[in-house]
């Protein structure tokens, strides 16, 4: 199922909104693609007429985004409901020797799902093949590349899928990472250091060779999800992609380099990899809702452009959720759960929220067998795979209400918490993370919520009486809001105007532990005290637990900007925002059809 044909079928099914308006691949179109996918029951965007304003281009390629939009959409990529996928693979890792003609018949048919998984070579050309631009032909310009925040230091491909090749021909990768558009011939990779692609880059780095590299973008957009999918180290991501389709991917040479890549992607850039040039890359809007810093990236040669006819360059859009990858998250989930429990046989589920950005918060069922075996499980889990890059964990038992009922799970969570349900430790951390004070190397907080309810020690306020009782204390404090006041351990979020060390007023608010356990404080600037979905955004956003989580007379949790003045030495980066006069301008034409206070709720632009 190439890309066109999935558009067809999804069409046919009212999932696709076709938008022929000619529109700005910068800002306008992902925009429009940010604020879709925010909406309930979001649907995949098919811009007919790109156009490049600034350089008067038209662009002959349509643009579509946010493919996976939405649970039902996602399930349809799929082709079966990601549980199911779970269960397979949960079969395949328990099968035994069959002892009859039945169990035999199940084995093999198990075993004929592996079989499919594997990648087939073919010796002819690909769609993707179809037409060929190399040497002075080359000119990125032909592809609507998308610039998608203000300050973004320039266009990217977003939805590029990474192929790339050990230096002994042995292991093949695809992978997720964002390009930056420098010249119609070169982009930027940015790549992380934990990332496969960075590791093979080393290899031939220190051998003093070119990298080849090819990067897919469209076809399947099941590919795309395959790329972000968190498999052990030198395992083929589409190795997946031909179990869950049950036949095998086709795969075809590249015109210049000896990687492998789908036969039915759309467009394919391909090109080498100088291992003295870098360039810097960004800044960008990312994933976590901030721009990352500019920092020096590998620079990739463009050596050829192939195009299927009638290519649709597919893309996607990061910034604050909810956004696309809540739904690919669901999935990676759901069809991880059994391969996590390899390492955690007590694990029962798991959920990972968006609005956690999925590596800042994890929610876990488990089963725990005797005294510490939920902290077991924590550090097991902190070391497995994409799993160690996971800031928080909080651990609940089997009798727990769904992980998904957020109300109930918070309320069960705080009716179970004492000064001994914490556990904060020190690993690696994502590399985008920004909390951290040393990069690449930050805080854990494992939270133990296992055990039986606890007794409430605190006697609750209205609002406005605790507010004027601690404004008092300091003149940086600006404003309150107390949640889940009927638990144990009520949260009481606090606004500040910072001038110095909100430590400073966490000691001052001591003196009211009568009336305060938990205790949070957030920047007054951008953050609304009754928005609870950002505020947990902000929140595993901006802690390091190491240093801004302090468990003693009352429980504090500092997730304001962090500066100097906090003895923090890296660059605290600004949270991405719309552009306020291309939303506005969208607004009067009615492209985009949302209110002021859809725009507040999810804070896409500054007001």
């Amino acid at each position: 199922m190439n890309l066109s044909e999935f558009l067809k079928k999804a069409e046919d099914k009212g999932f696709v909104k076709v938008i022929k308006e000619p529109l700005d691949v910068n800002l306008e179109i992902p925009h429009i693609a940010y604020i879709e996918v925010k909406k309930d029951n979001s649907k995949i965007l098919l811009f007919k007429n790109p156009i490049d304003r600034k350089e008067n281009i038209k662009y002959d390629i349509p643009v579509v985004m946010n493919c996976f939009a939405n649970f039902e959409i996602t399930e349809f990529i799929f082709g079966k409901h990601p549980d199911r996928i779970a269960k397979d693979i949960e079969e395949i890792l328990h099968i035994k020797p069959p002892s009859s003609l039945y169990e035999k018949l199940s084995t093999l048919s198990k075993l004929f799902k592996v079989k499919n998984a594997f990648p087939k070579r073919s010796k002819k050309r690909g769609e993707c093949q179809e037409i060929i631009y190399k040497e002075d032909k080359v000119n990125l310009d032909v592809i609507p590349i998308l610039k998608t925040w203000e300050k973004d230091g320039g266009k990217f491909i977003t939805a590029g899928q990474i192929y790339t090749i050990s230096i002994d021909g042995q292991f093949q990768n695809l992978g997720l990472y964002r390009l930056q558009k420098l010249s119609k011939d070169k982009l930027i990779i940015h790549w992380q250091i934990h990332k496969d692609g960075s590791h093979f880059f080393n290899e031939y780095k220190k051998a003093g060779k070119k990298m080849p590299i090819s990067i897919g973008i469209g076809g399947d957009p099941l590919y795309f999800w395959c790329g972000q999918a968190p498999l052990p180290p030198k395992i083929f991501e589409l190795l997946l992609y031909g179990f869950i389709r049950e036949e095998n991917p086709i795969l075809v040479k590249s015109i210049t380099n000896d990687i492998y890549i789908p036969h039915d992607l759309d467009i394919v850039i391909e090109g080498e990899i100088d291992p003295n040039e870098f360039h810097p890359e960004g800044p960008f809007g990312d994933h976590t809702g901030y721009y990352t810093p500019v920092e020096n990236f590998p620079v990739m040669t463009v050596k050829a452009i192939t195009i299927r006819k009638n290519p649709i360059y597919m893309a996607t859009v990061v910034g604050k959720p909810p956004l696309e990858d809540k739904y690919m998250g669901w999935a990676t989930e759901r069809i991880f759960l059994p391969l996590l429990r390899t390492t955690a046989p007590d694990l029962i589920d798991y959920h990972m929220p968006e609005n956690g950005c999925f590596h800042n918060l994890l929610i876990a069922k488990i089963s725990p067998r005797y005294k510490g075996h939920s902290k077991q499980i924590m550090h097991a889990l902190w070391g497995v795979g994409q799993m160690s890059f996971l800031k928080h964990a909080i651990f609940v038992n089997k009798d727990a209400p769904p992980l998904t009922d957020y109300y109930r799970i918070a309320q069960h969570i705080l009716n179970r918490l004492t000064e001994k349900s914490f556990l904060i430790t020190e690993g690696i951390v994502d590399q985008l993370d920004h909390a951290s004070y040393e990069e690449l190397v930050g805080g854990k907080l494992g939270v133990d919520a296992t055990g039986g309810e606890v007794e409430k020690t605190v006697e609750v306020l209205d609002d406005e009486t605790v507010f004027d009782m601690i404004k008092e204390l300091d003149p940086d404090i600006t404003g309150l809001k107390q949640y889940m006041i009927e638990t144990a351990n009520p949260i009481t979020v606090i606004s500040v105007n910072k001038t110095k060390p909100v430590r400073i007023i966490f000691e001052k608010l001591k003196k009211f532990s009568r009336y305060l356990r938990i205790v949070i404080f957030v920047d007054e600037k951008d953050n609304d005290l009754n928005n609870p979905y950002m505020l947990i955004w902000r929140v595993t956003n901006n802690i390091d637990s190491l240093h801004d989580v302090w468990i003693e007379e009352i429980w504090g949790v500092d997730a304001t900007g962090k500066s100097e003045i906090d003895g923090y030495k890296r660059e605290w980066p600004e949270d991405v925002f719309c552009n306020k006069e291309v939303i506005h301008s969208l607004m009067d034409r009615k492209v985009i059809d949302v209110d002021d206070e859809f725009l507040k709720k999810f804070q896409i632009i500054r007001i």
